[in-house]
């Protein structure tokens, strides 16, 4: 069943600044650190210095005595998390998150073993110094190609087969090559923190960076057996997460059991070393291509093989092989998905998770395969276009790929490359184009509204939702501002508090689509509610203050709920990018250098063109970083990170960010909600790496199949 769509928003739209602008551009946003709960201290976390064994002896007595200290919680005398204990839902040896302070195993260096808490920072700093655990070192495993043998498939990850397996060897046309993408960390501007406080033995309040507050709330509740309205978790702004926030990591209960301990209110805010191993990251994860073709293009077989890093402790799967399912249309494809665990600390979700490490893989393998078929890069995707999912054989709700390819192909220049590398140079720089594709799927969950429209004419919006940085309110008060035909500055949207209406967590590109139908939904119901006050004198715009004055109403609202709708039960839906590159490469260095970027999204209708735009970019820029030069290195030797700093740990910069041109094919989607819209973030970043690494090899002739690219590979 198709969904009526508002062919009206995007005029109005046009132009508007994000809703919160002014409040982040002047500090007067406050973050979950900036909080100052009364008899507020300090936590400092002791990571461990081994990356494998178990805690001997760990002496706290003159970190107990250095000034200020009020508190040292270790495993030997932390509070007795509930959630944590044998049960019959928590059966010993079972596969979890890390239960911190729980006993003397460690596994994985950094691995909290004890919590500093004072009245000040440096002091908490200064005591935690002071605390000595001795160890009993194991024999550690940290390096995945080295232990590729020991991986084994997670559960519901057993592979994938349709058609004949392994086809591609027998194509006229094949090629079988190896990819890696090294570990990525989260490293946003705002580094992880949460206030903790408990109100009563049974009562808590935290201030967390999360980019779910209702998620929080329920881990929070059931790892401490609350009641669930008993849990109050508050986020209003988070400072960037790209995956890092989605679940409640080992440092937020630290903080929760010391406030327990001290009785007041406790502040942990993780350094920046700390976010390399507290807050997951995209796993280290190989990848082996088999891909084959007939003389004119027409994939034959695709066989798709991955290995990824996982803790011991804990099974995490990214999934990236299923990018070689259904992106394009191949008679025969099969792939295999394994974890290796290692003694690491558990990775996690990051922006375009298992897409953006598999179309790495696939997109520079279909890149190879057309300099062997001597067709052009996009006109081989064209050529393999899938009209419908390869997987479910199920009709898309939408797809403009096709006028993707062509708006970007016309916005780079594509026309002005060379088929053969390295044949144009300019001022001692070979000039390459590049290209990947990306998609997604377009995801709608359950929501919930409360709208109220006051006296003064103000309609308030309210919702748990979280905003990690793409502008929620901005869109929403935009879709609101279409259905209740009010200017934008007289509505609000508040969000980021768990005694709010009910939201999902923001993640997987399905805010828009989730919440917004809510806000769309409640919009509808109130003005429903207006109607039957006025009777049949109603109007398509009714004058909101008069009608309440008129019936002694201070204000009217409703609470709306909105569901996933039914759309994927009948259509596969995603969401699809292109990402086009210009490079220059250096002849005597092997430098690579960004020369302009054009990225084209079809997700639906666009609601906010400035902030959808800045998503775009935002996540163009990751890829660039992902392609070019992020890396977290471990000397495998010790288990450790040796580049956990802003210094040694690269993400672009502004001199290395080129010009980026973010393109919309913006047709609506039927199906996924009334709005039509789908979601942009992930694609955003999907397909760029591949992008990058297609055009340094069409200018130099270098193939670099393990990322980052940096001049070493280049020149080797």
């Amino acid at each position: 069943m198709k969904t009526a769509i508002d062919k009206t928003m995007p005029s109005s739209a046009e132009g508007m600044g994000r809703v919160d602008g002014r409040l982040k551009v002047t500090g007067a946003a406050k973050y979950s650190a900036e909080y100052t709960p009364a008899g507020l201290t300090y936590g400092v976390l002791v990571g461990s210095t081994i990356t494998k064994g178990s805690i001997t002896a760990i002496d706290t007595k003159a970190a107990s005595k250095a000034p200020g200290v009020l508190a040292i919680i270790t495993h030997l005398n932390a509070p007795k998390v509930p959630g944590d204990q044998p049960g019959k839902d928590n059966k010993a040896g079972d596969k979890g998150a890390l239960k911190v302070f729980y006993d003397d195993k460690i596994c994985y260096n950094g691995q909290p073993v004890a919590i500093v808490i004072a009245d000040t920072f440096e002091r908490a700093q200064f005591a935690a110094s002071l605390v000595k655990a001795e160890y009993k070192a194991e024999k550690h495993m940290t390096n995945l190609p080295d232990n590729k043998d020991k991986g084994f498939a997670p559960r519901g990850e057993g592979g994938y087969k349709r058609g004949t397996e392994d086809a591609w060897k027998t194509a006229p046309f094949k090629l079988e090559q190896e990819y890696i993408v090294p570990t990525v960390t989260h490293n946003p501007m705002e580094l992880h923190a949460i206030i903790a406080r408990w109100d009563a033995d049974d009562k808590l309040s935290v201030w967390d960076k999360t980019q779910g507050v209702k998620d929080t709330q329920q881990d929070l509740a059931r790892l401490f057996k609350l009641p669930v309205q008993n849990v109050q978790v508050h986020s209003q702004f988070v400072g960037g997460a790209f995956g890092s926030a989605l679940r409640t990591w080992p440092h937020e209960v630290a903080a929760i059991l010391a406030a327990k301990v001290a009785k007041r209110p406790v502040k942990v805010v993780l350094s920046r070393a700390d976010m390399f191993t507290s807050v997951g990251y995209r796993p280290f994860t190989w990848q082996k291509m088999g891909i084959g073709a007939t003389a004119d293009g027409k994939l034959t077989g695709i066989t798709h093989e991955a290995a990824g890093q996982t803790s011991t402790y804990e099974d995490f799967t990214e999934g990236p092989t299923g990018v070689s399912q259904n992106l394009y249309a191949c008679p025969n494809v099969n792939t295999k998905y394994n974890i290796v665990p290692l003694d690491i600390a558990t990775p996690t979700w990051m922006r375009g998770p298992g897409e953006a490490t598999g179309s790495f893989a696939l997109e520079s393998a279909l890149d190879e395969l057309s300099y062997q078929l001597k067709i052009d890069p996009v006109e081989l995707r064209v050529r393999n276009y899938a009209e419908k999912d390869p997987d479910s054989g199920k009709p898309f709700s939408s797809k403009f790929l096709k006028e993707a390819y062509e708006l970007g192909a016309n916005h780079i220049g594509w026309k002005n490359r060379k088929a053969e590398p390295g044949l144009v140079k300019e001022n001692g720089w070979y000039v390459g184009y590049g290209m990947g594709s990306g998609m997604f799927g377009a995801y709608r969950d359950r929501a919930t509204i409360k709208a109220v429209m006051k006296a003064d004419g103000t309609l308030l919006l309210q919702s748990a939702v979280s905003d990690i940085g793409p502008g929620t309110g901005t869109a929403m008060v935009l879709i609101a501002a279409e259905q209740m035909k009010l200017p934008a500055e007289k509505i609000r949207f508040e969000l980021g508090d768990s005694s709010l209406p009910n939201a999902p967590t923001q993640g997987g590109s399905a805010t828009t689509a989730s919440v917004g139908s809510a806000v769309y939904k409640a919009c509808a119901d109130l003005k429903e509610k207006f109607q039957k006050l006025v009777g049949n004198g109603g109007t398509d715009n009714p004058d909101y203050p008069k009608i309440l004055k008129e019936h002694n109403l201070a204000s009217l609202d409703v609470t709306t709920e909105t569901d996933g709708g039914n759309g994927m039960q009948t259509y596969a839906m995603n969401s699809w990018s292109v990402h086009f590159v210009k490079v220059l490469v250096n002849a005597a260095t092997g430098v690579v250098k960004i020369d302009k970027v054009a990225c084209v999204a079809d997700c639906g209708r666009i609601i906010s063109p400035k902030t959808a735009r800045s998503q775009v970019i935002g996540g163009a820029i990751g890829g660039l970083g992902m392609a070019l030069m992020e890396e977290s290195v471990i000397d495998h030797r010790y288990g450790s990170y040796i580049n956990n700093n802003f210094a040694d740990y690269h993400v672009p910069v502004n001199a290395d960010i080129p010009q980026i041109d973010a393109l919309f094919v913006n047709k609506p989607d039927p199906v996924i909600n009334p709005m039509g819209a789908k979601g942009m973030a992930e694609i955003a970043l999907i397909g760029m790496a591949a992008a990058v690494a297609n055009a340094v090899y069409n200018a130099s002739g270098k193939r670099v199949r393990e990322l980052p690219i940096t001049p070493d590979k280049v020149m080797g």
